[in-house]
């Protein structure tokens, strides 16, 4: 994997455990950003709880990934980050959620770099094994 990609997913993965980490100080604030309202109850519970676990497990996977040059971490945060957006599309699709192509493009971009830096993170442990 380049320097650059892995910089690049590390310093996405830092962004995104943060996010993690603003779930559970700031949920208000974080579920703004995400254009949602903070839910009440035992919904607001699952709304912080998964939502800081996604971008916590998300985050770490991209960071350790990128710095450990482990594929299997990178394809961990790009399954995350493409079923969210296959369930973006299937709410709008299915379910009369307003279409969040925002969101959407930034998770199939996400997806995206993950995957490619998990082929490159395999062609590399290939070579040292090669060597």
């Amino acid at each position: 994997m380049s320097s650059l990609q892995r910089n690049a997913i590390t310093l996405l993965g830092v962004l995104l455990g943060l996010q993690g980490v603003a779930w559970l100080l700031a949920p208000a604030r974080a579920a703004a950003g995400l254009d949602m309202p903070l839910l009440e109850g035992a919904a607001r519970s699952t709304q912080i709880g998964d939502l800081a676990a996604f971008f916590l497990v998300a985050g770490a996977c991209m960071t350790l990934g990128a710095r450990r040059g482990s594929p299997t971490l990178l394809r961990v945060a790009a399954a995350l980050f493409g079923c969210a957006a296959a369930g973006r599309t299937i709410a709008w699709a299915l379910h009369g959620a307003r279409f969040a192509a925002f969101f959407i493009a930034v998770e199939i971009a996400l997806t995206w770099l993950l995957v490619a830096g998990a082929r490159r993170a395999d062609e590399t442990a290939a070579g040292r094994l090669a060597a």
